[in-house]
């Protein structure tokens, strides 16, 4: 029982596996989180948050394959102030990026994000904006990368949200949107 094997126009065969299933292990406490699988392929997924004080936390992903080119890696520093929080992110492909988000009043908050992929020489900066009550949470985000998004999310009960948002990619045109709800079923 193998893959299975699919003609294609060119003269390359495109297996697709007759099964799926995943080996993992998972370590959790109040500061350490470890996951681990192992996937059918023969990949290797692992994730890691650290909580390193209240206030910093590491955390880093990394998908390694045989495959070459094909195996990613991330991490991320998270820090956490009395009305703020700061990201740096670094990962293979020379990807760093930042991000910063400032509360402005008790219901405002403004910040903003810069990017560098350097395999791709690519750069990207952003910014963003998020209002808050106790039964809404409105953001928006605009990016030199051409992205305009928007979000609501309405609460009408303890048990009941709605939420919406919308993409918009000023540069290639393209508009995707959705309209969502989540219901807690205990409490």
């Amino acid at each position: 029982m193998g893959p299975t094997e699919i003609p294609s126009q060119s003269a390359e065969t495109i297996k697709i596996p007759t099964a799926h299933y995943e080996f993992g292990a998972n370590f959790i406490d109040p500061n350490l989180m470890l996951i681990g699988r192992v996937l059918t392929d023969g990949r290797l997924n692992a994730r890691l948050k650290w909580d390193l004080s209240d206030n910093f936390t590491v955390k880093a992903n990394a998908q390694l394959s045989n495959e070459p080119h094909m195996s990613h890696g991330m991490f991320n520093f998270d820090y956490k102030g009395k009305d703020f929080r700061s990201q740096f992110q670094m990962g293979n492909g020379a990807l760093f990026g930042a991000s910063y988000i400032q509360s402005i009043t008790q219901h405002l908050s403004l910040g903003g994000e810069v990017f560098w992929a350097g395999q791709h020489r690519k750069s990207g900066i952003g910014y963003a904006a998020r209002y808050e009550t106790d039964k809404m949470v409105a953001t928006g985000q605009v990016a030199n990368t051409g992205i305009v998004a928007l979000s609501y999310v309405q609460k009408v009960s303890d048990k009941v949200s709605l939420a919406t948002d919308l993409m918009y990619n000023y540069m290639s045109r393209d508009v995707t949107a959705s309209v969502g709800y989540d219901y807690i079923l205990r409490q």
